[in-house]
């Protein structure tokens, strides 16, 4: 029979509690005053045995609505992208799943080796110089960009694009109060940012500008024309990119961009309820000793094979703590891990091919859509979102098409006052003509 939890004995426990020399388990309280213990009993329901526990458990988890059996328009920063098989293969073999920190060089090369050809991919998806070897998502690595850039430039304003996910600028926000930097949103024009309103927010005093390639609404953001902005009066530039949109796309490094951050996500890496995630965290040359976290470096050992350790660790995060720009010392291994699982069995040539089934259907859907009546908020070039209008309450429309078996896309409104009642539709490679056409001609009705 397989055990999900080791059940515990009543002889184990009087083993235990003799180890430690105590003949209950009150005595180990007794040094908590009674007045502050708790003295009632617990809301909650009475135990079941595991049988009946499995099958409330089963139930419950029958309720909700997936990606396997429903056909999803949900993105906003987590999507429904192919998995090839062999990453849950690989990533659950026992000396990856239950590595931690590759700190012995001799004992973790596997585990190392996997990390440096994750940075080696993203160093070429993003056109950077040096990519570190991951962080906790892709919030968490646009904050750590703008921290990297206020205590590289000196400066203590972040210009941040509305169009950049509100979650990352949350993030944002409260790495920035801690540091005393001021966080100023840039406005968005027509679905991208402002650049007349840009120019005119950039001050000697800006230590960075921060957009999203492509951003929060799917359009794709100009850096061309963003770059020499964002370097005005020596600030710096930092571009939050999708990972898969640049198997497409020209990569932010080879347009200027001074940091390039985002999510991992889209390879690899299920949906899950919204995480865990693994974000990336790519620099131009001149940065390498300021990348918080880690990197893994190539080498050779006394016999001169090739071996893979730690580098660059005496940085400020270690020693001159008063220097540091972060205090990451972490990564996330196994994500990224299944994220290069999957940029290599993909290859160059399979990443190129799902980027481009993205622009394909996802322009397919808004063509089908706006032919149904639906009115497209924003024109202009998108990746796999875009921006719709609805007529009606959104819950709605979302609760209507959820009885269809598709789920919705994501209500703007929740984030921009002035977007209520507009849907963010996300289209990716795993979406058929077939859902796509049922999706367009459902909104179509309900959305009028």
């Amino acid at each position: 029979m397989k055990h999900r939890y080791l059940p515990m004995t009543e002889e184990d426990k009087q083993a235990m509690l003799q180890a430690i020399g105590v003949k209950t388990v009150d005595e180990l309280f007794e040094d908590i005053p009674e007045k502050v213990r708790f003295q009632g009993d617990y809301q909650i329901k009475q135990a079941k045995s595991e049988t009946e526990l499995m099958k409330e458990l089963s139930t419950l988890a029958a309720k909700n609505k997936d990606m396997k059996t429903y056909a999803s328009f949900l993105g906003a920063g987590v999507y429904d992208h192919y998995m090839p098989v062999i990453v849950d293969h690989v990533i659950s073999r026992s000396e990856f799943y239950t590595a931690y920190t590759p700190y012995q060089p001799e004992i973790s090369q596997g585990e190392l080796q996997a990390i440096f050809e994750f940075q080696t991919m993203i160093c070429e998806l993003t056109g950077m110089d040096i990519a570190n070897s991951s962080m906790y998502d892709g919030g968490t690595s646009l904050a750590e960009a703008a921290m990297l850039a206020a205590g590289q430039t000196k400066k203590k304003k972040i210009i941040v694009s509305k169009a950049v996910h509100p979650e990352s600028r949350a993030v944002l926000s409260t790495y920035a109060k801690g540091q005393y930097i001021e966080v100023i949103e840039a406005p968005v024009k027509d679905g991208v940012t402002d650049l007349e309103k840009l120019q005119q927010l950039m001050t000697d005093d800006v230590a960075a500008v921060i957009v999203q390639y492509p951003n929060f609404f799917g359009q794709i953001e100009p850096l061309q024309q963003i770059e020499p902005i964002a370097h005005t009066g020596k600030s710096m530039f930092i571009v939050s990119a999708n990972p898969l949109s640049l198997g497409v796309l020209t990569p932010p490094g080879k347009l200027g961009a001074d940091i390039v951050v985002g999510d991992a996500q889209p390879f690899g890496i299920p949906a899950a309820f919204g995480g865990p995630h693994c974000g990336y965290f790519a620099v131009t040359k001149k940065l390498m000793r300021k990348v918080p976290g880690r990197l893994v470096g190539q080498t050779v050992d006394e016999d001169g094979r090739r071996g893979f350790v730690l580098t660059l660790q005496a940085r400020e995060q270690h020693i001159r703590r008063d220097k540091a720009t972060s205090n990451i010392c972490s990564n996330q291994a196994l994500n990224a891990l299944a994220a290069s699982v999957a940029m290599t069995a993909l290859g160059k040539k399979g990443v190129k091919e799902m980027a481009i089934q993205n622009i394909q259907k996802a322009n397919y859907a808004r063509k089908v859509l706006a032919s149904y009546g639906v009115e497209i908020a924003y024109e202009g070039p998108i990746f796999n979102e875009f921006v719709v209008r609805l007529n009606k309450p959104f819950a709605e429309v979302n609760q209507a098409l959820l009885q269809k078996g598709i789920i919705g896309g994501y209500h703007l409104g929740r984030d921009f006052s002035e977007l209520e009642n507009h849907m963010l539709v996300a289209v990716t490679e795993l979406r058929t003509k077939e859902e796509i056409d049922t999706f367009a001609k459902e909104l179509g009705d309900h959305h009028a």
